[in-house]
């Protein structure tokens, strides 16, 4: 008899416009749910576009995904919104998480403080990915873990949030840790 893969829960968070969408949606082997409003004026007033002009949409509610790592495993990720008046809803979305990736983008660490609070607060395990725009981060590991004075038990790692093998890996990570967690 064959059982069914075991169903595992993963959140991925961060700020505004960090990739969390684009992360569950290139690695999800159905189509993702997602949440997405446009940005409207006023919105455009409130969330910083600097560094994300091209952005037309945001997470309102959440995104989600399914990923069989293997035959005895199945990863449904949360993606959470970004913006902090949606930050109600992180608690729901959390509930039950083995663990959690927060997505960063380098030219804006301070937008990932929440996120980073909310996983050390609550001691879910998670790791930080350094989202490479354009290829590239602007700082290296050692600036970001401590910018974002996480502990070395946190591990900090660059991935492309538009590569499936990339967020695997990345989403492999938490994985890992959440397992020893449990040991």
């Amino acid at each position: 008899m064959v059982r069914p893969p075991l169903p595992v829960k993963m959140v991925i968070a961060g700020g505004f416009g960090v990739g969390k969408t684009t992360a569950v949606g290139s690695i999800s082997e159905i189509e993702p749910l997602t949440t997405e409003a446009a940005i409207t004026e006023v919105a455009a007033g409130v969330d910083d576009l600097t560094h994300t002009p091209r952005k037309t949409t945001t997470t309102v509610a959440m995104d989600f995904g399914c990923i069989t790592i293997d035959p005895s495993l199945k990863l449904y990720l949360f993606g959470t919104p970004g913006q902090e008046r949606f930050g109600f809803m992180w608690d729901d979305i959390v509930e039950g998480a083995v663990g959690g990736l927060v997505i960063v983008d380098t030219r804006r660490l301070d937008d990932c403080y929440a996120a980073v609070d909310y996983f050390e607060h609550r001691r879910i395990p998670f790791a930080v990915a350094a989202n490479a725009f354009d290829g590239r981060v602007e700082h290296s590991l050692e600036e970001i873990r401590w910018a974002l004075d996480v502990s070395e038990q946190v591990p900090v790692i660059v991935f492309d949030a538009r590569e499936q093998g990339s967020v695997r890996d990345a989403l492999l990570v938490v994985l890992e840790l959440a397992l020893k967690r449990a040991e």
